[in-house]
């Protein structure tokens, strides 16, 4: 699957999830009210009112989960009680309204996305895009290939992945019959089993040079599911050799890696690990996982807040304010 090929509701999602784009949107169009009827929708982007009636059909699941709906009953009083400024313009010639439909501002955005008749929602579309990708740029100074650095706990896992990397290099160095390849060719089935491609695969896809390291580019979700792999796997391993008390030849530890990573216990760690990183990769990066292709689906708010949101920050910025708690973990 590529990019071309994929849904693109996806991308759709992603640029409506990410709120600090929708703000600075709002914020040039300078919206003066928060909901519209179906009337002032098609006022706006100068269609007519069948025209939006048969794209909200025709997308009606997609645009309820960015906020439009059809009111009635207490919930239409309530809101007119609330947002008395959106009945202002309705004519009905003195009935009352029994339902009406409602967007919001990201609704708006929304089917300015689908339209494909109006000028104006053509213009607003390529507003949005071009705001989205300003955004992106300016958080990352256009270096995306580390947006992962950016989460809080990126510092805090990736310490810990390394931690129980050591064990894990510790357990196939004493109890593991294979020369020096072994550390590349286990690293490489962790990954496989993982994420269903290796390492240099995993390099190529984001253009790592040969000093860059892959796990500096992975997500914080996803290095925990290393840890946990490396640490489980040093421990059956040492376990096996005690058992059998001599060092494990190359399929037998491949054995235990295999049994391992197919235990119940790891498929929901798994399948979570996956969607983190074929979705954020192709979200944030551009970059499709050919083989976890079918994990990926939009980001959700709190990923465009994690990575570029206020309290999202460089890599740099973190290592300066936790300065002194890394010179007490050198000093031990």
């Amino acid at each position: 699957m590529n990019n071309n090929s994929l849904d693109v509701d996806i991308n759709r999602q992603n640029i409506l999830n990410n709120d600090l784009a929708l703000e600075k949107i709002e914020e040039i169009y300078n919206f003066r009210q928060s909901y519209f009827t179906n009337q002032q929708v098609a006022n706006f982007f100068d269609i007519s009112i069948p025209t939006l009636e048969r794209t909200i059909s025709e997308h009606r699941v997609e645009l309820e989960r960015n906020d439009f709906s059809v009111l009635s009953g207490k919930k239409l009083n309530d809101f007119r009680e609330q947002h008395p400024e959106v009945f202002e313009t309705i004519n009905n010639d003195g009935l009352k309204v029994r339902n009406i439909a409602i967007s919001s501002i990201r609704t708006v955005l929304n089917l300015s996305m689908l339209l494909k008749t109006s000028s104006v929602a053509q213009e607003l579309r390529s507003k949005i895009l071009d705001v989205t990708v300003e955004v992106l740029q300016e958080k990352t100074k256009g270096n995306v290939k580390y947006i992962n650095q950016r989460d809080n706990s990126f510092l805090e896992q990736s310490y810990r992945e390394k931690t129980e990397r050591k064990q894990f290099t510790n357990a196939l160095n004493n109890y593991v019959d294979m020369n020096a390849y072994k550390y590349a060719y286990f690293t490489d089935e962790i990954y496989k089993a993982i994420f269903k491609e290796q390492a240099k695969d995993y390099k190529k896809l984001l253009d790592l040079k040969a000093r860059e390291n892959v796990r500096d580019t992975l997500y914080s979700e996803v290095l925990v599911l290393i840890a946990s792999f490396e640490a489980g796997l040093a421990y059956e391993i040492e376990i096996k050799h005690n058992e059998l008390d001599r060092k494990l030849t190359q399929v037998e530890t491949k054995q235990i890696l295999d049994k391992f990573s197919s235990h119940p216990l790891q498929k929901p760690l798994i399948d979570n690990a996956r969607t983190k990183m074929a979705s954020r990769d192709y979200g944030f990066r551009s970059v499709v996982h050919s083989n976890i292709s079918d994990y990926i689906n939009p980001m959700n708010k709190d990923d465009f807040e994690k990575f570029l949101g206020e309290k999202s920050k460089s890599l740099q910025e973190q290592i300066a304010e936790n300065i002194d708690v890394f010179k007490r973990l050198k000093d031990k």
